[in-house]
């Protein structure tokens, strides 16, 4: 099977969702190198904020099928610059996280900077309260589901 590489700024969320789509405890793990967890690569979230670690986000994405930008809808820095999801020789999708957390306005400026970044399909998420992550986790699932024809 291939993978999901996950891809954002430290602290928005993506090793959270990853637990919560394993049905693990949450707990905060800082990813200090790249994890491989069941059908996910996590990838530390300064290979985004460091634009001279990208080609190693270019390298890890040659094993994915699909690519997840994950904003923080608390995180208002432009953390993706425009055009970031051309990179990748794969789909990527977009995921809001810790709505549960943010007024409109955030939600908003998250999905503006995704849109930005050239992300087309975006989903709105809380991984700590559930809300939103089995439409997510359906999604995911469809993209990274190799049929055998």
């Amino acid at each position: 099977m291939r993978k999901a590489m996950f891809v954002g700024a430290v602290g928005c969320g993506k090793t959270t969702l990853i637990q919560r789509l394993h049905h693990e405890t949450i707990s905060y793990d800082k990813t200090q190198a790249v994890e491989f967890r069941g059908g996910i690569i996590d990838t530390p979230g300064e290979f985004v904020e460091h634009r001279y670690l990208y080609p190693s986000l270019m390298t890890l994405s040659v094993g994915a099928k699909v690519i997840v930008a994950i904003q923080s809808a608390l995180d208002q820095r432009a953390v993706f610059p425009p055009a970031f999801t051309t990179m990748f020789p794969v789909e990527t999708i977009g995921v809001i996280s810790k709505v549960d957390a943010a007024s409109s306005e955030q939600i908003t400026y998250a999905e503006d900077r995704l849109k930005n970044a050239g992300v087309k399909q975006i989903y709105q998420l809380s991984s700590v309260t559930g809300t939103g992550v089995t439409d997510f986790e359906k999604v995911l699932n469809q993209l990274t589901t190799v049929v055998n024809a």
